[in-house]
């Protein structure tokens, strides 16, 4: 049963078993979206508001990825008590140390500019089983479905291991069509952490709206974790 100080509610807590993600709106203040995407554009030489500054080259770009991770304002979203308290409870033990993870810019796609990925994949060796963790983003502005939105393919934590086993081997899961196993656009409004376990394949799309995403990546983990020796 949630407590008063509880973020998750019963439903969240429904979607998190059964499709092993939360959406979990207004972890952040729109204050603190303003001010995070201002920085960012700062950082990027992008006006928010005019699409001839979306594609310049820089050097803190990496496809979507921006190579930008420490800012107080970066600083103050991972702390922010809604934020740390989902995963608190997803984790079930307050012992947790933030990631310093860094920020996403995916402009919608163009004549001359494609998405550049990354696809769906997944972060951990799926030497199995797979252990327990979390990853997470914060939603910065309100993200349509199709405005290039993390992707997941639900429920696959509980179905993974299983799935593995039907290959013929399981190094080739990678290259498998992921899609296909029914992934889902995970639509929501700005300030809103989207949390999911690790085993789910994840991963952004082509942003073909008119407006970029722009997103924060944010995790807390235990100091020690448990992880797989060999890479698969």
């Amino acid at each position: 049963v949630p407590s008063e100080e509880d973020v998750l509610t019963e439903d969240d807590w429904r979607t998190w078993h059964q499709q092993g993600y939360v959406v979990v709106p207004n972890a952040l203040s729109p204050e603190a979206c303003d001010q995070t995407v201002a920085r960012m554009c700062a950082h990027l030489g992008v006006d928010e508001h005019d699409p001839s500054t979306w594609y310049e080259r820089h050097p803190s770009k990496q496809g979507i990825m921006v190579q930008l991770f420490q800012h107080a304002q970066l600083e103050e979203n991972r702390l922010a008590p809604r934020v740390r308290r989902v995963f608190e409870e997803l984790w079930a033990r307050t012992d947790l140390l933030p990631s310093y993870d860094r920020v996403g810019f995916n402009p919608p796609e163009t004549p001359t500019y494609s998405f550049p990925g990354p696809e769906l994949h997944w972060d951990v060796s799926l030497q199995t089983p797979i252990p327990f963790a979390t990853q997470g983003l914060i939603y910065l502005r309100d993200t349509e479905a199709e405005q290039g939105a993390l992707t997941v393919v639900p429920g696959m934590h509980r179905t993974l291991e299983s799935w593995l086993a039907s290959l013929p081997d399981p190094s080739v899961a990678r290259t498998q069509d992921l899609h296909a196993l029914g992934s889902r656009p995970l639509a929501a409004t700005a300030g809103s952490l989207v949390v999911w376990h690790q085993a789910l394949a994840h991963g952004s799309r082509p942003n073909r709206t008119s407006r970029p995403r722009f997103v924060q990546y944010v995790n807390y983990q235990p100091v020690h974790m448990q992880t797989h020796p060999e890479w698969i």
